[in-house]
């Protein structure tokens, strides 16, 4: 049987997880590591790249063959290369890759690059409950879900959130405080599909919890290329 389903490569600074007892409690062998988990499970071909490998473990070779890049960045935004950068933006907008952009990852510079605004928020770390509500339930990433994914306790991320209107409002967050937070957020930018999700900090289980797995498999299934067509330019009769 040939395997029709999108190659993931996950991107993780993998920094606290080695260096920071609360985060290595955890997730002892990676942030990455259930989502990983999770995806090969349901037989997705799934690589780790990772900030301190040889260019960020993101070389030509390795996006050429990813379908989809999920990506987690934190304290380390400013260590990622712009060249490595620029070469994840062309295979997203020029090439169709999809990118799927995890909880502080909104500072990420491929994110802000591909947003084209300071992506600031405001947040506050008080381990109180996060309610995400489903506001696009007939949207491929709400598939098989609740109207209603409860996190037990999470950072909180308040608006406003500087970015570009979202092409499609998929989930809404609201906190014990009152705060509410534009949680899922797809775009498209050139042949790619884009999507920030925000639920995620580093030291509560929430990549463990199945309904934000199952989230996350569809979010890949979304943003994987699907039908791409060869572009051609000019005018008949002329090349360009």
């Amino acid at each position: 049987m040939i395997n029709t389903q999108p190659t993931v490569t996950i991107w993780n600074e993998y920094r606290q997880e080695q260096t920071d007892p609360a985060v290595q409690a955890i997730y002892p062998h990676g942030i990455h590591a259930p989502i990983a988990d999770h995806l090969r499970h349901q037989n997705i071909t799934t690589h780790i790249a990772t900030l301190d490998q040889p260019q960020h473990g993101l070389t030509p070779e390795r996006l050429a063959q990813t379908d989809v890049l999920i990506w987690w960045g934190h304290r380390h935004h400013h260590e990622v290369d712009d060249a490595i950068v620029t070469r994840i933006h062309e295979r997203i907008t020029l090439g169709g890759m999809g990118f799927i952009a995890l909880h502080s990852s909104h500072f990420a510079k491929i994110f802000c690059q591909l947003m084209g605004t300071t992506c600031k928020l405001k947040h506050a770390v008080r381990g109180e409950q996060e309610r995400l509500w489903c506001v696009s339930p007939t949207h491929p990433i709400a598939t098989g879900l609740p109207e209603r994914i409860t996190v037990p306790q999470t950072e909180m991320y308040g608006e406003f959130f500087d970015i570009p209107t979202p092409d499609e409002l998929v989930f809404v967050s609201s906190f014990d405080n009152g705060e509410v937070f534009r949680s899922g957020c797809c775009w498209r930018r050139g042949r790619g599909k884009v999507f920030y999700f925000r639920p995620g900090h580093e030291t509560y289980p929430i990549y463990y919890q199945p309904e934000i797995l199952q989230l996350l498999t569809n979010a890949v299934q979304w943003a994987a290329p699907s039908g791409l067509q060869t572009v051609t330019y000019g005018r008949e009769g002329r090349d360009w």
